[in-house]
């Protein structure tokens, strides 16, 4: 944005913004005038800031600016505070979508042209990421400057690259680089790029599987799969045989007593091994 008074300032009674507003043109100031036009009022469209931002030397940009007011674009003078008691006048840059001949513009001067005024407060209607990306194609590639009715109607297919995970600056890629040139029509070619170039959609990961899990018996501390711990309690704890088997179990007392033996007489037979 530019300083108080140095920005851009619209001008009244302009026609709605479409698709042939430039179209009388040549390609360089058309582009330049599509990117001003977007531009919110206090912006500042000095030589020096739009060579900064758009693809063409600060000589380039001066000679078309010149064109653009040739063509009845872009004024630029002063005006009078006149509200503010004071004598101090404001460098202003006008810029009117509709081109306007110099009667236009001397009425515009002379104050003979009634400013509009202004809407009350309304909520403006929210608009889809896709809308906004597309809308501010112009910023990184002028010639590639949409209108209203683009924007809107390429926004579902734009849509349907960030349902496929592609981000923000993945899709600025894929629309703006290697642009022929010239651009005739940047809606149509905007359109076969998201048409040709949609990403593949994100694969279906399989499902987590679920981690194993072994339990112990609460009594004896055996192993197990929990279907075989009713409970929380082995089957030798519950006092069933196993499957096979016509002995009667043993009770826990003796399990431990048995294993006692076993570990002695394997303390034993490594004390008689010789080294």
């Amino acid at each position: 944005m530019a300083n108080p008074g140095y920005g851009k300032r619209s001008a009244p009674d302009q026609h709605r913004r479409s698709a042939h507003d430039f179209a009388h043109l040549p390609p360089r100031e058309a582009a330049i005038a599509a990117y001003v036009d977007r531009l919110p009022d206090g912006a500042d469209i000095s030589v020096k800031t739009l060579a900064k931002q758009l693809p063409y030397g600060q000589c380039a940009l001066r000679t078309a600016l010149n064109n653009l007011q040739r063509a009845g674009h872009l004024r630029r003078g002063r005006e009078h505070l006149a509200d503010s008691g004071s004598r101090r006048w404001i460098t202003r840059s006008w810029w009117s979508r509709t081109a306007r001949d110099d009667d236009w513009w001397a009425a515009f001067t002379r104050g003979a042209v009634p400013e509009p005024e202004q809407p009350p407060d309304r909520a403006r209607p929210s608009r889809s990421r896709a809308h906004i990306l597309l809308a501010a194609l112009g910023r990184t590639a002028p010639v590639l400057s949409l209108s209203q009715a683009d924007c809107a109607a390429l926004a579902p297919l734009l849509t349907e690259w960030f349902a496929r995970g592609a981000s923000d600056e993945y899709a600025v890629q894929a629309l703006t680089s290697g642009l022929p040139f010239p651009v005739h029509h940047p809606a149509a070619l905007l359109r076969k790029r998201l048409t040709d170039k949609l990403p593949p959609p994100e694969p279906v990961l399989p499902a987590a599987r679920p981690p194993l899990r072994i339990l112990e018996c609460a009594k004896c501390g055996a192993p197990g799969r929990p279907e075989a711990l009713p409970g929380g309690i082995c089957g030798a704890c519950r006092g069933e045989r196993a499957p096979g088997c016509h002995n009667t179990p043993l009770s826990p007392s003796e399990v431990r007593s048995r294993v006692a033996e076993i570990r002695g007489a394997m303390n034993a037979r490594r004390e008689r091994t010789p080294a």
